[in-house]
């Protein structure tokens, strides 16, 4: 009978604070995209909301957000919402908020308050801790949304006052650069808004262990958005920008798509083109795929399926691993020191394959290792059952169990060598006028090993990365760099893309095939 008395007041009180907390965060999404679109300067001071500044409408949404945020907390701890907060917030959330309180005290002490270098330092420390002792000394309620709603009312405060304007200027002390407000303001918003999310999200859950896991969920969320977002405008930027040059004469009867198949002729009545930079792209890719993808492939099936799993192994994940993170110059420096002199002397196609190759290996390498080792032993052992040899094992039935994972490594090498300049830079730079790498025509059997002979791969040969970089550097013509330039960075996009595309399709294939 108790509970039956409890349970609807139960239910109502949880509910007021759910849709509060539902209201801060909901806002907290609205406010969060305005600002980080004007931190882009797609919109600016000047745009209109409901007949209000943006930055006035984006701080009076911070506002609310603050203090409902202090009202989540307030009513919590006085037992207005039914929640089961832990004792303390924890030592991470501490620290967190006691290094952004202390940040923010030398900041404001050393640039507005004419505090030297070590001055502010006196004032810092103590700001941050006694932040961090108050809010490690609170319970969770109270120490999850008292600073972030605080921060936020203050910052909403100093833009609604007029303090915070996009007239404002800041030179940081010893740098030679300045921060306006129509970059500081939407930085500060967007920071305090998603702190602020934060908070009201622990707050929908009646924090605990379940409202941390929702607060982490939701930042994860808006994070990966976030990216999202930055990617598509990435590509909608460069469209727009190389659509129209790049479409120049072009028509579908007859098909004639002068950017695309054309080379640069320096000719004023002629659309120049990019053909041959695409093939020699094109060819770029495929000799690394070949050189690269079956020699990560086979050593990744040797250290998982025969090498005893000891001190060797160990030293090939780290020397590989390091392989990995090794920037591109550097394979470049390689190509042009060790292949380029044993392959003619000169700058060539082949050389790229191979310095493009080897830049593959080790992503392929991780990535099919992983892959292979995903495979449950029951495949194997079921396989021995039968009599099978551990080759036949490998080809039959780990190979193909494992390839969709094989291909997202390839495919994720393949969009990294597709578009980088440093290495070709050094090994196989090619000039405008360049033609098509023509590979398959100029193969010739040879009476002497290596019986076969293909001038076209040790010549240098034209690539959209390169070509691009040529571009923006020296500039083809007074006239048409930048519509040249942004024409090409397009094409190299849908090249990079295609490469996406056909691995993609590549590995739905093998999945089904597996699933089947």
């Amino acid at each position: 009978m108790s509970y039956r008395n409890e349970s609807p007041l139960v239910v109502d009180n949880t509910s007021t604070a759910e849709r509060l907390a539902s209201a801060v965060v909901g806002l907290g999404l609205v406010t969060f995209t305005f600002s980080l679109v004007g931190v882009a300067q797609i919109v600016t001071a000047e745009t209109k909301i409901l007949g209000i500044g943006l930055y006035d409408f984006l701080a009076v949404g911070l506002l609310l957000m603050g203090v409902g945020t202090v009202t989540l907390g307030v009513g919590s701890r006085s037992g207005v919402f039914n929640t089961s907060p832990d004792v303390t917030p924890g030592l991470v959330t501490s620290a967190l908020f006691g290094v952004g309180a202390f940040s923010i005290a030398g900041f404001v002490a050393s640039q507005f308050l004419g505090f030297g270098t070590g001055g502010w330092l006196f004032v810092a420390a103590p700001v941050g801790g006694v932040t961090f002792a108050g809010v490690a000394l609170a319970t969770e309620d109270i120490g999850s949304t008292l600073p972030p709603g605080v921060a936020a009312i203050g910052v909403a405060a100093l833009v609604l006052s007029g303090i915070l304007t996009p007239e404002f200027a800041w030179e940081p002390t010893g740098f030679s650069a300045t921060l306006t407000g129509s970059m500081a303001i939407p930085l500060a918003l967007s920071v305090s808004t998603l702190v602020t999310m934060w908070a009201g999200a622990k707050a929908y859950e009646g924090y605990g262990s379940k409202g941390r896991q929702t607060a982490a969920y939701l930042l994860i969320g808006i994070n990966a958005v976030s990216i999202i977002a930055v990617l598509v405008a990435l590509l909608l930027f460069i469209a727009s920008k190389g659509v129209g040059p790049a479409f120049q004469g072009f028509s579908l009867v007859p098909f004639e798509w002068p950017f695309v198949t054309n080379g640069y002729s320096f000719r004023p009545e002629v659309v120049n083109g990019v053909f041959p930079a695409i093939m020699g792209t094109i060819w770029l890719v495929i000799g690394a795929v070949i050189t690269g993808v079956p020699v990560a492939v086979a050593a990744a099936i040797f250290l998982t399926e025969y090498a005893e799993q000891g001190r060797f192994v160990g030293a090939v994940e780290i020397a590989t691993n390091g392989l990995w993170s090794t920037p591109s110059v550097v394979y470049g420096l390689f190509g042009y020191a060790f292949l380029i002199p044993r392959l003619g002397g000169s700058t060539s196609l082949i050389s790229g394959m191979l310095v493009l190759g080897f830049m593959l290996m080790p992503l392929c390498l991780i990535t099919s290792r992983e892959a292979i080792k995903a495979v449950p032993d029951e495949y194997r052992d079921a396989s021995a059952a039968l009599g099978v040899s551990r080759w036949e094992t490998i080809r039959s039935v780990v190979l193909p169990a494992a390839m969709p994972g094989i291909l997202t490594g390839v495919i994720l090498g393949v969009g990294r060598i597709a578009g980088e300049t440093a290495p070709i830079l050094l090994v196989m730079a090619g000039g405008l006028r360049d033609d098509a790498p023509n590979v398959l025509g100029s193969f010739e059997f040879t009476s002497v090993p290596p019986f076969v002979a293909n001038d076209a791969l040790l010549e240098s040969a034209p690539a959209l990365p390169y070509q691009l970089y040529a571009t923006i550097t020296a500039g083809v013509s007074a006239e048409n760099a930048t519509e040249f330039g942004w024409a090409t960075a397009f094409i190299l996009l849908v090249v990079v893309l295609s490469f996406y595309a056909i691995g993609i399709a590549s590995r739905i294939y093998f999945r089904r095939r597996l699933n089947a």
